[in-house]
């Protein structure tokens, strides 16, 4: 008896021990998670804030996000070329991005 009571003890230890091992695992990758969407956020918010500050006539339709390697990813419409050229290089020359994917069309009927 006392054996098996002591044969349970264990097993539920080591039960234990793999839950919180688990869980501290699942809060350390909440929490890198965490840091990635707020790092890309913020770069998100840097190029959005650079392209109001050039007052691109077609800001309102082009629309930025940052993947959690710091790769800007722009779509929408613009008027021209120029502009699609200036969202572009306003995305790549600001900190924390390291490419810039363009999906932004040029619609001349805005």
């Amino acid at each position: 008896m006392k054996i098996n009571f002591a044969i349970a003890c264990v097993l539920l230890g080591t039960l234990l021990a793999s839950t919180v091992t688990l869980a501290d695992e699942d809060a350390a990758m909440a929490g890198s998670h965490a840091l990635s969407y707020v790092k890309d956020s913020a770069i998100t918010t840097k190029v959005k804030t650079r392209l109001a500050t050039e007052q691109l006539s077609s800001l309102a339709r082009i629309h930025v996000d940052t993947d959690t390697n710091g790769v800007v990813w722009l779509w929408g419409s613009a008027k021209t070329q120029e502009s699609i050229d200036e969202a572009i290089a306003i995305a790549r020359h600001t900190d924390g991005v390291k490419a810039v994917h363009n999906e932004i069309k040029i619609n001349n009927d805005e």
